[in-house]
């Protein structure tokens, strides 16, 4: 009778215990494995998904339309100016928001997501609605004077809207589970394999004229713009998901690390993210661009390359959900290892004639997309895991900010290929 009265409490007590944790929340594991709640049909990831998409949409549709833009202002380099401009006031509002952090928390999520994707549409939309005015006010000519200027204005623009959502983005990502980081960079690398594609069907379903080519170019920013309208409600969305208010709960917390002290602590993961963009960005999208050519391919080579190397970037980021390389030395290591593609391009540049053929060039432009998806994947997943959950978000945004100074410091370094 007093075992079993013993066993009798033993359950009751199994039981309160069970009821207490639901009550409570439960533990927020670092791996996402104990306890986290449940992501009925995958809504959350799905629209991570969208929104990394969303964030590089507008700066993929303004490298993958480098012929519309040769053809407007064929006496600029648009893809160097572009990609300088860009990235650094990309990196620009990074440092705002890390330097007005108190106020930028204040902006709550859904509002820095809207007023950035609201910016995005904006930008998007200037070169068209100048081509289009252009058009309907005169008979022939190039763009108005100034028009360069406005363009390359709406790409800081776009820029500025850049650093605002990535930063927020993947700095709430950075305290959720890994899935949902994962699933934020294989967005973006998907948003490449998009505009790519849409830039294949608009440019190839029209003639081969300067009004085709016009017309191709302005159907392909209107789908691009709708795309971004589709995010803005999907940010409005996911806070009211219960998964993200349950992960939110279960994740507050009023301390504010220091950026310098948690960037000490992932000071490896910080100088490989930095040493990819260095890299990719002094070769993509600039060299590819402008400094190779194909007499068959004409102006489809450029956009033809930029598409294997998005294709090749949504590779590597969709690998880490197979595949995770879980050390961190070893990742920089490979980063290293990268610098190699400075004298395997260079000699496609310069180096014997069979060197200078599509082939070499598309299968080096494949390794540079695939090597950049995966080992950026790899790092954004682990980092904000090296640390304790308090210091999650601040690890996401010191990435952000070291792969933003990378993308600055390549887009700078390529315009040494036209030495």
């Amino acid at each position: 009778m007093m075992m079993l009265k013993c066993s009798e409490l033993a359950r009751i007590l199994l039981e309160a215990c069970k009821i207490r944790q639901k009550m409570e929340g439960g533990k927020a594991s670092r791996d996402g494995n104990d306890q986290q709640p449940r992501d009925t049909y995958k809504i959350a990831y799905i629209i991570h998904f969208l929104l990394g998409a969303g964030n590089l949409l507008p700066w993929n549709a303004l490298i993958t339309a480098v012929d519309y833009f040769a053809y407007l202002y064929p006496a600029k380099h648009v893809e160097k100016v572009f990609s300088v401009a860009y990235m650094a006031s990309s990196v620009l509002m990074l440092v705002v928001m890390l330097s007005w952090r108190g106020c930028s928390q204040r902006l709550n999520f859904r509002f820095r997501m809207n007023l950035g994707f609201s910016l995005f549409v904006f930008s998007l939309m200037v070169a068209p609605v100048i081509d289009w005015s252009c058009r309907h006010k005169s008979t022939g000519g190039g763009p108005p004077t100034g028009a360069y200027g406005v363009t390359v204005a709406s790409v800081i623009v776009c820029g500025l809207a850049d650093g605002l959502v990535g930063g927020s983005l993947i700095g709430s990502a950075g305290k959720l589970p890994k899935e949902y980081m994962q699933a934020v960079f294989a967005g973006t690398a998907s948003s490449g394999v998009l505009v790519s594609s849409l830039r294949i069907v608009t440019k190839a379903s029209l003639p081969q004229t300067p009004k085709g080519l016009q017309t191709s170019a302005h159907f392909y920013f209107i789908v691009g713009t709708i795309i971004l309208l589709c995010c803005i409600l999907s940010c409005n969305l996911l806070y009211k998901l219960p998964v993200m208010q349950q992960h939110h709960r279960l994740l507050e917390d009023d301390s504010r690390p220091k950026f310098w002290s948690v960037a000490g602590k992932i000071r490896w993961p910080a100088f490989g993210i930095f040493l990819i963009y260095l890299v990719t960005l002094s070769i993509f999208p600039g060299f590819l661009a402008e400094n190779v050519e194909s007499k068959v391919l004409g102006d489809w080579y450029p956009i033809l390359l930029i598409t294997m190397y998005n294709i090749a970037d949504l590779l590597g980021k969709s690998l880490t959900a197979i595949y995770l390389l879980n050390s961190i030395r070893k990742a920089t290591w490979n980063c290293i290892a990268r610098l190699l593609f400075y004298p395997l391009f260079t000699a496609c540049l310069h180096g014997p004639k069979w060197l200078k053929t599509e082939m070499p060039v598309v299968t080096l432009t494949f390794m540079l997309g695939l090597s950049n998806g995966y080992l950026t994947s790899v790092f954004m997943i682990l980092a904000p895991k090296s640390v304790p959950v308090s210091e999650a978000e601040i690890s996401a945004i010191v990435m952000v900010v070291f792969l933003g100074l990378g993308l600055v410091a390549g887009s700078v370094l390529g315009w040494f290929w036209i030495i």
